[in-house]
């Protein structure tokens, strides 16, 4: 049953096709998607991406009114559901209350996130931990409870929206990056053990996009810390890149071309040229590859 404080989910289609999703040759019409933190950044241009090639999109949220005021015209109020994705009783909820009301799931798009930065000496370990709830261990959950589903139509795909931060250990963001490079290994796991029921996942790794996470962050660090300059000089580097980053629209496009691939690989890189080579550390020394990340964060 759906919780008193989830509003029911409505089946039914109602989206449309275009010319730009034929031009594309794109086309998601009767597919079901959910996307999660679908209604900022990457996430809300992965949501218009889809609703335009046709597809039915729940948007699962915390913030009910803020994902209804940023996908006004985009996703019918109805297809937004509360949902606290760190609750596994309300992940629960949310799931049951879809299986009741729908007998398909075509694609999970596991977007949301949240950032911490800091000394790895000094950072708090339940600021971890949060990121690690936000950022891995409920999504696993939400993986965990859509599969079976996927499993028994032999038919799926799970998109997840991991980081560049997740194939290098930037200063001051190692728990971040951790968080986002857990979902790598995770994804090459399920591949295998997936592959004789037609279930795919999917990593796909951006770079420096103009999105909200760089602002979305525990941030407590003391100007009388020993790290303070350097950390500042990282952020300020950092958030330089993000301000002037790429168009996420970028990523978006990207989800599409997957979804229209066979066998589409498990891991993506999307950005500059630079990130999309990051791979490539491995021809180099540790040490100097180190020199390298050094120079580009200041």
């Amino acid at each position: 049953m759906i919780s008193k404080q989830q509003k029911p989910i409505k089946s039914g289609f109602h989206a449309k096709t275009n010319a730009d999703e034929i031009i594309r040759g794109v086309n998601l019409s009767n597919k079901v998607a959910i996307v999660t933190g679908g209604y900022s950044g990457i996430g809300l241009e992965t949501t218009r991406e889809l609703i335009n090639a046709g597809a039915k999109v729940i948007i699962p949220a915390k913030r009910v009114e803020i994902a209804s005021k940023n996908l006004e015209g985009i996703v019918s109020k109805e297809d937004i559901i509360e949902m606290d994705l760190g609750n596994l009783n309300s992940v629960k909820n949310f799931t049951d209350g879809f299986k009741e009301n729908f007998n398909k799931l075509d694609l999970l798009i596991n977007n949301a996130g949240i950032n911490i930065t800091g000394p790895t000496e000094t950072i708090k370990m339940h600021d971890v931990k949060r990121v690690f709830d936000t950022n891995f261990f409920s999504q696993l959950n939400l993986i965990q409870t859509v599969l079976p589903h996927m499993r028994s139509k032999k038919k799926g795909l799970i998109i997840n929206i991991t980081s560049i931060a997740g194939y290098l250990g930037l200063p001051f963001w190692s728990a971040y990056c951790a968080s986002k490079a857990s979902f790598r290994v995770i994804a090459e796991s399920l591949n295998i053990e997936l592959k004789k029921y037609n279930v795919n996942v999917v990593n796909i790794a951006p770079g420096d996009y103009k999105t909200e996470i760089s602002f979305n962050r525990v941030d407590k660090l003391e100007g009388t810390s020993p790290y303070f300059s350097e950390y500042k000089n990282v952020i300020n580097s950092v958030n330089s890149k993000m301000k002037h980053g790429r168009d996420p629209k970028e990523v978006a496009e990207l989800v599409s071309k997957i979804i229209n691939e066979k066998n589409p690989k498990i891991n993506y890189l999307v950005g500059g040229l630079l990130e999309k080579k990051i791979t490539l550390k491995n021809l180099f020394p540790d040490k100097i590859f180190q020199k390298i990340i050094m120079k580009l964060y200041n």
